[in-house]
């Protein structure tokens, strides 16, 4: 495809779609109930790190926790210990996830944040300007996380072992873009570093712009289908992820709409 056709569908995409009044049903909803961003970012992790499987189940795991984490999770993990997060959160699950997992989750965000400060503050740790993305930041912050006798089990992905890391750069959308969707809080980091969520809808999507024709959807492929986007818009190549992964979740929203050559954006 044209760069000058991609364009003008993902422009079309962009303004049409990339509303608040798209976003639901999608766990990040969950975040704009938060100003504080250390509230924020707990919060987005806990919510990424649950988005697989259907999403009714995903929202309601997720309204789960942050009932018993109350109205600020900040406070929540500095107040409350390893083996209280172990037993407030027993009778979880949520598919693979069990309360073992996610108090584990729990615990390495605790012992991040008690080092660094905020999870924002250690993956700028592993972060620069001067890399070509956020990859190095991803994996300095994963092995933060995942100290040992921590097992979070797949909750967190680990990027040096080729992932790609989909639930995680969906976090890192949500916290370092801000626009009418994603909320932002992490204003240090650019952009124009972050990579796309892939997962096998945004893989047929990066197949169908013409950026990718690797069929395992690994961070090799995220990579490239990145690239791709960075043609488009240097400073943001993330920028269509939302309005691309609408179509799949709500039935109101039809592709063929948007692939009209006379449709132009506002």
């Amino acid at each position: 495809m044209k760069p000058e056709n991609s364009r003008r569908i993902l422009e079309n995409l962009y303004h049409h779609i990339n509303r608040r009044d798209y976003v639901s049903p999608d766990p990040l909803q969950f975040l704009y109930d938060f100003k504080d961003v250390r509230d924020r970012e707990i919060v987005g992790l806990i919510a990424s790190s649950l988005a697989y499987g259907r999403v009714a189940q995903i929202l309601k795991s997720v309204a789960w926790i942050l009932d018993i984490m109350g109205p600020s999770p900040y406070r929540f993990l500095e107040k409350e210990t390893d083996p209280v997060f172990r037993k407030r959160l027993s009778g979880f699950k949520h598919r693979f996830a069990t309360g073992e997992h996610l108090s584990s989750l729990l615990s390495g965000m605790k012992n991040t944040i008690a080092c660094f400060g905020s999870l924002n503050a250690c993956f700028q740790k592993g972060y620069s300007e001067k890399d070509e993305n956020i990859l190095p930041g991803m994996i300095f912050f994963v092995d933060s996380l995942t100290q040992p006798g921590l097992d979070p089990g797949h909750l967190i992905p680990l990027p040096n072992r080729g992932s790609a890391c989909k639930r995680m750069n969906l976090f890192l959308r949500w916290m370092v873009r801000k626009d009418h969707v994603d909320p932002g809080g992490w204003e240090d980091i650019s952009a124009s570093k972050l990579i796309i969520p892939l997962d096998t809808h945004m893989h047929k999507m990066g197949i169908f712009f013409g950026y990718t024709t690797r069929k395992q959807a690994d961070m090799d492929t995220a990579l490239e289908i990145t690239k791709g986007f960075r043609k488009i818009d240097p400073h943001d190549p993330v920028k269509y992820d939302f309005s691309l992964t609408r179509f799949g979740i709500r039935k109101d929203l039809d592709m063929k709409d948007f692939l009209k050559p006379n449709l132009t954006y506002i």
